[in-house]
């Protein structure tokens, strides 16, 4: 195991080169400019300076090997500083926003707090009500539990989260006035009050995309559990005077969870990316609505490094989503 996971990351470091080159080249030559955000007010000599401060003037190779640089090694050395104060980082230029005039990576981890804790709130449940959905409704199927449970979770997958978000809204903010629709990004739990403050913004946000991603988890439970259940070898177990229980949550289950585990970690990486949808409908100041903001005035260092980012996630999460593989089934071996 040790050696394929070593010999996956050496690949990974190709992959992601030429998944960088891509993004770069893709965000760099789309239509649009950041100079042309400057107003045409300014003095031409001013508008130069501007667009040589932002670097916009240089080929695009030299942009790219630049971006590049300050990447893999002048953020990481300036993480090292901030956490240990050293100096290793010696000034050097980091990339640098073209809208707010601050780090990328500063303003990504200014706004990813809001992300991580809404975003992967929702994921962690909607994973805990899936899985004992999905495993529940397969053992008993067509039983009514399973017949409301199919319905709910198909209701769930085919409405967008931007319907189910207003329709939240409506409901439990407008005519029963339980929740409020805007989050408020600057609340800090400080106490029991700010506490109970902070769940009952998250509950709606939290509540859309919990229901989206577990109907869609509770699909792929239910039908990998349907098939796993009329394998011989969960026969055999019965066979052997095994418990139902043991026969189902340790033999089917095991098996069963291999599919479903590739769509869970696949998943990981949106909570990074955050939910641009639902972000916009609850007024999250998170990832996904800095990215819509930066796309919206070219602000191109912020678009590439967020792709960048989720790209990095989405290799990383796959080679987690193997090993887990060989983890969960016996038989597969990698070395």
């Amino acid at each position: 195991m040790l050696t394929y996971t070593l010999r996956r990351l050496l690949v990974a470091i190709p992959t992601l080169l030429l998944i960088s080159l891509v993004i770069f080249l893709l965000v760099d030559l789309a239509p649009g400019s950041p100079a042309s955000e400057i107003p045409l007010t300014v003095p031409a000599e001013v508008k130069a300076k501007m667009i040589e401060a932002m670097g916009i003037n240089e080929p695009v190779h030299i942009r790219y090997l630049l971006w590049l640089k300050q990447f893999f090694w002048t953020e990481p050395l300036y993480a090292i500083d901030a956490a240990f104060g050293t100096d290793f980082a010696d000034n050097a230029p980091r990339i640098i926003s073209y809208s707010s005039k601050v780090p990328v990576i500063d303003y990504i981890a200014e706004r990813l707090p809001q992300t991580l804790i809404v975003i992967g709130s929702a994921y962690v449940i909607a994973i805990l009500i899936a899985l004992p959905i999905g495993i529940y409704s397969a053992y008993r199927q067509y039983s009514w539990f399973d017949q409301i449970g199919t319905f709910v979770s198909m209701v769930g997958y085919s409405v967008p989260t931007f319907f189910t978000g207003l329709l939240a809204i409506i409901i439990f903010t407008s005519w029963l006035g339980w929740f409020p629709s805007i989050y408020n990004t600057s609340l800090r739990v400080v106490d029991w009050a700010s506490f109970k403050q902070q769940v009952t913004q998250m509950f709606l946000p939290v509540a859309v995309l919990a229901l989206f991603n577990a109907a869609e988890l509770s699909r792929y439970t239910r039908s990998s559990m349907l098939e796993n259940l009329s394998q011989d070898y969960a026969r055999t177990a019965r066979a052997k005077g095994m418990s139902e229980r043991t026969v189902v949550l340790k033999h089917v289950l095991r098996n069963s969870l291999i599919p479903v585990i590739t769509v869970i970690t696949l998943g990981m990486p949106a909570i990074f990316a955050g939910a641009i949808v639902t972000e916009q409908v609850f007024k999250i100041n998170g990832i996904g609505a800095a990215l819509i903001g930066a796309i919206h005035v070219n602000d191109l260092p912020v678009v590439q490094t967020i792709a960048f980012i989720t790209a990095i996630l989405i290799v990383l999460f796959n080679l987690v989503a193997d090993i887990l593989y060989g983890i969960l089934d016996p038989r597969i071996r990698y070395d």
